[in-house]
């Protein structure tokens, strides 16, 4: 601040009144008018400026070999003063540094895609969808996942939690199972998100004899169908007030699946039918008894 006060002083402001309100004191400021430039810093740029020219000259060479280089010349300098400029500076070797050998061990692979944007099934527990939203409260975020079974579009199964870990998938796959009974064969297509490609979340897939299917990285349409389900509830329910609690936001988002979206709202794509109204409809009865 020193070149400011003095560039006021200029001005006609005094120095007295600039240093008050900059909350600095008087006194160094006059050392660094007397003398602006220590010997220190004066003999540290000329160290820097033997470091860019050793840098320059040999850009392979870490701050180690520099400091040898300016000592040749005539410095006297440590490797950690010279490390010092060199991070001031971003004047590093240009291998880089030596990255740690990974010890993780490597994630499961992604599934095929097997639907290939195809969403349609000619009966239950043909072919399921899944995905994650989440939305903001005044105690923080709350994360729905839900599956869809696309012969009915009924939500057959869902999680909320405060965190999005693969638990959250994997709760709301059990939770599907345990309504829908035997599942064996059953596809369930979901994007490539960590929680659908986590290792819980392929053993309860195996555990029930399902079969995993990913759409494409980057590619929203590939899961444009559970996309469409999202929208309604966040016009329906997400968007329709500011939420203080998660509690408030979960019980409003299952009265709304359970009592509105399965059993009032009709869909065009199921003849003017609700979901439990259209599975009544089609399914046979010895489905229904099982």
């Amino acid at each position: 601040m020193f070149p400011l006060v003095r560039e006021l002083a200029g001005d006609g402001i005094p120095v007295t009144v600039t240093c008050r309100v900059l909350e600095i004191a008087r006194q160094p400021y006059y050392r660094w008018l007397a003398c602006p430039v220590t010997d220190a810093e004066l003999a540290e740029a000329h160290l820097a400026n033997a470091v860019f020219d050793a840098h320059r000259d040999d850009p392979e060479f870490g701050y180690r070999f520099l400091a040898d280089e300016v000592r040749d010349a005539g410095f006297s300098a440590c490797e950690r003063t010279v490390w010092k400029i060199c991070q001031a500076n971003g004047w590093w070797s240009v291998f880089g540094k030596r990255r740690p050998r990974k010890t993780a061990k490597p994630g499961t692979p992604a599934h095929d895609d097997l639907v290939r944007w195809t969403f349609a099934a000619d009966a239950p527990n043909r072919l399921w969808l899944a995905d994650i939203t989440e939305h903001p409260t005044g105690e923080g975020k709350l994360y729905v996942c839900a599956i869809k079974d696309v012969f009915s579009n009924r939500i057959v199964g869902y999680s909320i939690d405060t965190r999005m870990k693969a638990r959250l998938a994997v709760a709301a796959l059990e939770n599907a199972v345990a309504r829908r009974g035997d599942v064996a064969g059953c596809i369930l297509h979901t994007d490539r998100g960590s929680q659908f490609r986590a290792r819980k979340t392929h053993r309860a897939l195996a555990r029930h004899h399902m079969v995993g299917s990913m759409g494409q990285v980057g590619s929203a349409g590939d899961n444009a169908a559970m996309e469409s389900f999202f929208a309604l509830l966040q016009r329906n329910v997400f968007d329709r007030r500011r939420w203080t609690t998660r509690d408030e936001l979960r019980i409003a988002v299952v009265t709304w699946i359970e009592r509105t979206y399965h059993r009032r709202r009709r869909q065009a794509a199921l003849g003017r039918l609700t979901p439990i109204e259209y599975e009544t409809i089609m399914t046979p009865p010895t489905a229904q008894a099982a």
